[in-house]
């Protein structure tokens, strides 16, 4: 089940780690921090931005 995002909302989400940008991947329902090579992912369209709760990204 896919839920989309509010826009806004991820216009003002950032990196808890990095504080840098973060990309929406609606598929596999994420958001991306290339920086930190993390995807956090999103829960019934709630971002779970806990580092703990991140999965890394391969080549990290």
């Amino acid at each position: 089940m896919s839920v989309e995002i509010d826009p806004k909302l991820l216009e003002i989400l950032v990196c808890p780690l990095t504080k840098g940008t973060l990309t929406y991947d609606a598929k596999a329902q994420e958001l991306v921090s290339q920086q930190a090579k993390l995807a956090f992912p999103i829960r019934d369209g709630i971002p779970i931005m806990l580092v703990d709760e991140a999965r890394c990204l391969e080549g990290a």
